[in-house]
């Protein structure tokens, strides 16, 4: 099994690659998604990383209100995506 964990508070120059490797050090990453700005295509701060179930625990252990390049990230379980309406 895997969990899906939520990154937020990164600082905008951080890579899909940086975030990987900070994670690696807990567990198998399976992936890691920073999201981007729609219109500008600019990073918004924050992210996902997918990894096994016990190194996502420690990761979050590890790594929540820690320094990554100048910022506190906020590091916890991601909680599923609320429906939004179509409009």
């Amino acid at each position: 099994m895997s969990k899906s964990l939520y990154v937020g508070n990164l600082p905008w120059s951080a890579t899909e690659s940086d975030v990987r490797n900070a994670f690696e050090a807990y567990g198998e990453v399976m992936s890691v998604k920073l999201i981007e700005d729609r219109e500008t295509g600019r990073p918004r701060g924050f992210g996902f990383v997918e990894m096994d179930d016990q190194g996502a625990l420690e990761a979050v252990q590890a790594l929540d209100g820690t320094d990554f390049d100048g910022r506190n990230i906020k590091v916890n379980e991601a909680k599923p995506r609320e429906p939004r309406p179509r409009w």
